[in-house]
């Protein structure tokens, strides 16, 4: 993976951020730092800039998207020119933004105030299942509630498989599938997506492991483990279930599980 950045340093801006009214009647000066990480050797090599990102036409949309709205808090400023550069330029993979507010009205002496954020572009492995009513219309469905996010690029996705019920057997056979997806939101905030996109499509969780209209789960979120109590990343036990690895092995059989150091293919055929 590239290693390349395109960084500015204190881009001044006079803006209209704050708590206080004075703050947003009268403005103040603001100075942001952007440090964009994207593959340059395509621009370098054929001196090539629509294979990089124009920095003078970056300085003014910064100015024009940081002005654009007044927010109380410079945290949310500075989260939404994170999301607007990885938005608004494919080729990036990941920006780091620094708001420095130095007109902070605190009546200290000091240097200045500043807020960091970085934010990317994550690569997520998920898993779908439905048994219940039109069990294909629910996937698509949920795949092109994701797919309309502008938070979420649905990168690949398999063929839909029938499966019997996992758990809980008294029920009806399940159609699963899987899909890739490059996502801005964290773990916690596309956990809470999918759960969003289940409650539109009827999901009633009744009976632990029961029928569903639809089911969507986080195996992968890059390479990341984690023991949240709200998301366990990987899923604990993808390993353990054909139909959450027969999908994603047709879409990605290489990816190898962060814990068990396997890849996907080789989870797979120690169950089958």
């Amino acid at each position: 993976m590239s290693n390349d950045k395109i960084v500015i340093r204190d881009l001044e801006i006079f803006a209209f951020h704050g708590v206080f009214e004075g703050e947003k009647s009268v403005g103040q000066k603001f100075l942001v730092s952007l440090e964009l990480s994207l593959d340059l050797s395509l621009a370098s090599r054929n001196n090539d800039l629509t294979k990089s990102v124009h920095y003078g036409e970056l300085c003014e949309k910064i100015e024009a998207e940081f002005k654009k709205e007044s927010y109380d808090l410079i945290e949310t400023a500075c989260e939404k020119l994170c999301e607007f550069v990885l938005l608004e330029y494919d080729i990036v993979n990941e920006v780091k933004v620094i708001v420095k507010k130095p007109w902070a009205p605190i009546h200290k002496s000091l240097d200045t105030v500043f807020i960091e954020m970085t934010r990317r572009w994550s690569k997520a492995y998920l898993s779908y299942g439905s048994n219940m009513g039109n069990k294909r219309e629910y996937i698509e469905r949920a795949l092109k509630i994701l797919d309309d996010s502008k938070f979420i690029k649905l990168i690949k996705k398999s063929t839909l498989i029938d499966t019997k019920p996992w758990g809980y057997t008294e029920q009806d056979d399940f159609l699963n599938g899987a899909c890739i997806i490059k996502t801005i939101l964290n773990p916690i905030f596309l956990m809470k997506f999918l759960l969003d996109v289940e409650k539109k499509l009827d999901r009633e969780r009744k009976i632990k492991w029961g029928p569903r209209t639809i089911d969507l789960d986080i195996i992968f979120y890059d390479d990341l483990v984690t023991d949240d109590d709200f998301i366990t990343l990987p899923h604990p036990r993808a390993h353990l279930r054909e139909f959450v690895l027969e999908p994603i092995n047709e879409i990605a059989p290489n990816k190898i599980h962060p814990l068990y150091r396997k890849r996907v293919f080789e989870l797979l055929n120690e169950i089958k």
